[in-house]
């Protein structure tokens, strides 16, 4: 008997280990010659300082922050309700993560190496999220636009096509950060000849040239030497529709071409998002049961109070067992009860989700409900 109660105490013991190993994103295995990257748009690269737990959960975060801006689009998504708070608990969300050094050369030339942590995300939770906190999202697949980039640097302007891919990459590249592509055209003889309505923003003969190309968009750049640095005028062009003219400025050359991308996917954003689903923001009335005591009053308001798309609490009345409030919320009612079904504070009677009557016409929803646990 004491035999078989040590066994079944080992089986509980690797039982329990092998639950808290599927609790911790796990530490990618790397086979020589195999170098970490990035390679999806779930997936993204920060600069740590060095490899201790809490600089990788704090670069998590960041990295976490550069998905939601390539799933949704929106580089400023970060500056959304209810974000940083996911944000700060990115570990939750990791599939894996790797490291990987880069060397490279200081300004005095000395070697210098960085540390890069690779993170890949659960799509599935990333996707939750963004429908959870109500976040417009790009939907996929996305357009490859056709890059029309021309560089003078003070011995005439000449075009950038396949042949010359590399002189391109840092917005090609940055183009991949934002979660798309672009594409360059082929480079033939008349094309080669397009430099000069590029330089003239001449958009009509750049989109007959680009009628062999699929889809029909076009991002215009003209990248030359200006006082201090580079200068870049870029204009991106959507079936014949100027959707954005803009300019980027940096002493370094790739940083000012990088501009183009950016300009680009935000054009593509404001073009083509779709607006986040659960509802629109606005003041919404909910009943919380279970509030038995004043202890029970003051965790609640200490729960809304921490909620990032709560952005205000008014009590409207108070009875035995069950409190009225009214929530302005930053998102949709139903995003607000994903949100609380999440936690260990609140959990969803009814969500208050608009019905239809007998005759099919839509009435008012009903309030909506939660139980304080």
């Amino acid at each position: 008997m004491p035999q078989a109660s040590g066994r079944w105490g080992l089986v509980g013991l690797v039982a329990a280990c092998l639950w808290l190993l599927a609790c911790v994103p796990a530490l990618a295995q790397r086979v020589e010659g195999d170098r970490a990257a990035a390679t999806g748009a779930y997936e993204a690269e920060v600069a740590v300082r060095n490899q201790t737990d809490g600089e990788r959960n704090g670069a998590f975060g960041r990295a976490l922050a550069q998905v939601l801006a390539n799933a949704t689009g929106d580089r400023g998504v970060a500056q959304q309700p209810g974000v940083r708070d996911e944000l700060a608990r990115a570990k939750a969300h990791v599939a894996s993560y790797d490291y990987r050094q880069d060397e490279g050369v200081s300004a005095t030339g000395a070697p210098s190496f960085q540390t890069t942590l690779v993170v890949r995300f659960k799509r599935d939770e990333v996707d939750g999220l963004i429908q959870m906190l109500g976040l417009p999202s790009w939907p996929l697949p996305r357009p490859k636009p056709v890059l029309w980039l021309g560089i003078d640097d003070g011995t005439g302007p000449r075009l950038v096509a396949l042949a010359q891919v590399n002189a391109a990459r840092a917005v090609l590249d940055q183009a991949k950060q934002r979660g798309y592509a672009l594409g360059l055209p082929s480079g033939s003889a008349a094309e080669q000849a397009a430099v000069g309505a590029i330089w003239r923003g001449d958009t009509a003969a750049i989109a007959s040239l680009s009628k062999r190309y699929s889809p029909p968009m076009q991002l215009l750049g003209k990248l030359q030497r200006g006082a201090g640095g580079w200068v870049a005028d870029w204009i991106f062009v959507d079936k014949g529709k100027v959707l954005s003219k803009w300019q980027t400025k940096h002493p370094d050359a790739r940083r000012a071409m990088a501009g183009g991308a950016d300009g680009a996917a935000d054009a593509l954003f404001k073009r083509y998002a779709k607006a986040g689903s659960g509802g629109p923001p606005g003041r919404y009335r909910v009943r919380v049961l279970g509030i038995d005591s004043a202890d029970d009053y003051l965790r609640l308001a200490g729960y809304l109070e921490g909620v990032s798309i709560v952005k205000r609490v008014t009590p409207v009345s108070a009875s035995a067992d069950v409190l009225e409030l009214d929530l302005e919320l930053a998102t949709g009612i139903a995003n607000f009860a994903k949100y609380a079904d999440r936690g260990e504070v609140l959990s969803t009677v009814s969500a208050g989700e608009r019905s239809d009557d007998a005759d099919g016409d839509a009435v008012a929803p009903q309030v909506a409900t939660f139980r304080l646990d």
